[in-house]
């Protein structure tokens, strides 16, 4: 599987644990649990923004020590806040995916298209708007690679990169996000069912 950090639209720091929960679950997600965030850790994965796992406990990935992410003299690993209350306080969410029942595609319109327009698009091509999870997995598990932005059903736009390029972000894989636009004209990821 993958595991992917998730913010939701109206920022950092919202989410308490049972909310944490259910954005996983609306992204095609659960929340993971330590061995799979471990996992992620050793296969790449770079976060400095803590969020909750599966045990109510909130811990965040570090490869690459500095300042902001609990100083430059930790070593690199799992930072943990330990258990929290999960009803008072508010992080982030580590999701966790496993295989994609379907695929996804990309749709595209000269002009692009609003979230609305979006959406539509994918339902009179027999899909529905992708969801975050579904982008992850099908970056992680059937390489899409696709330098072009899209709107996500969460509302936010992204696009995933499996060989870097000029253009296209950094210069390392992964999935590019544009946050959680108010307006624009995009193309669309749609997800459909096997």
């Amino acid at each position: 599987g993958i595991v992917f950090p998730y913010q939701p639209p109206h920022g950092q720091y919202r989410l308490n644990f049972h909310e944490a929960e259910r954005v996983c679950q609306e992204q095609g997600a659960v929340l993971a649990t330590f061995n799979q965030l471990f996992q992620a850790w050793s296969e790449g994965l770079d976060w400095c923004n803590a969020g909750w796992l599966a045990d109510g406990t909130v811990q965040y990935p570090i490869r690459l020590p500095r300042k902001p992410c609990g100083g430059l003299h930790l070593a690199p690993g799992i930072r943990s806040y330990g258990p929290r209350h999960r009803h008072l306080h508010r992080f982030d969410a580590f999701c966790f995916s496993s295989a994609l029942r379907g695929e996804v595609f990309y749709l595209d319109h000269p002009a692009g298209m609003t979230l609305e327009e979006a959406k539509q698009s994918c339902q009179d091509a027999g899909a529905e708007i992708a969801r975050v999870g579904h982008l992850y997995s099908a970056w992680k598990f059937l390489g899409l690679d696709r330098c072009d932005a899209g709107w996500l059903a969460d509302g936010s736009v992204r696009y995933p990169i499996v060989k870097p390029r000029a253009n296209c972000g950094p210069m390392e894989p992964g999935i590019r996000s544009f946050g959680f636009p108010s307006k624009g004209r995009f193309g669309v990821f749609c997800y459909k069912e096997r």
